[in-house]
């Protein structure tokens, strides 16, 4: 095989075609399962509902999905559903693009990026208020001695032990402010000042606009 492996570990159906039926999708996925070709499989943005349709066919390995501090929608549903079927939730944009680190992209910055050039937060003026929302988050973190970053992976974590964040970095200094919030221990006050600085629906702006929401399931 190309990919120099014999069997892949997790196969992600991204996304799905509302057009098929997720219960054969989810069929064929287990012959690739018999077959020898994958361990397990997952799926992409897809609704609780879909994910238990298709749990009842075969155990779903994963669902990735967009989840944050600045991306709460998981908590209506998706976040129990995942945990009572024992299906990992990962999370993707784990730092809401930027806006939960030290250093946010400006809109020139986004400009100069295809998916954010036109994405409604990195548009202003909610960009500007986005940043004015964060602020304190960031003092906060300053505070707690941690970079921002960090300690948006390490909320993360406490909100399960399925949920498994996959932030993305070109740089190895930022991979390591990442990988630093695997390190920090949060109490349940801090748990509720994080809260407190961001609760949900703080943010300004929808994460996709309406090319983007192409795709994804929306549940709630």
């Amino acid at each position: 095989m190309r990919l120099g492996v014999e069997v892949i570990e997790l196969y992600y159906i991204h996304r799905r075609d509302p057009s098929l039926p997720i219960e054969e999708v989810t069929e064929t996925l287990v012959g690739f399962i018999k077959s020898g070709k994958i361990k397990q499989f997952g799926f992409s943005e897809i609704a609780p509902t879909s994910l238990a349709r298709a749990n009842a066919i075969h155990p779903v390995g994963a669902v990735q999905s967009e989840y944050s501090l600045s991306t709460r929608a998981p908590e209506l549903g998706l976040i129990q559903k995942t945990a009572e079927l024992r299906t990992s939730l990962v999370a993707f944009s784990p730092v809401g693009r930027s806006l939960l680190t030290n250093k946010h992209h400006s809109r020139e910055q986004a400009e100069t990026m295809p998916f954010l050039v036109n994405n409604p937060r990195f548009l202003e003026p909610n960009l500007s208020n986005n940043v004015k929302a964060t602020d304190d988050f960031r003092a906060l973190a300053s505070q707690m001695g941690v970079q921002a970053s960090s300690l948006a992976i390490a909320w993360l974590l406490h909100q399960g032990d399925h949920v498994l964040p996959i932030p993305g970095t070109r740089s190895v200094d930022h991979l390591k402010e990442l990988a630093a919030g695997t390190e920090i221990k949060l109490s349940s006050s801090d748990l509720d000042e994080i809260e407190r600085q961001l609760p949900i629906g703080w943010a300004h702006g929808d994460r996709y606009s309406d090319a983007q929401w192409t795709g994804p399931e929306k549940f709630c």
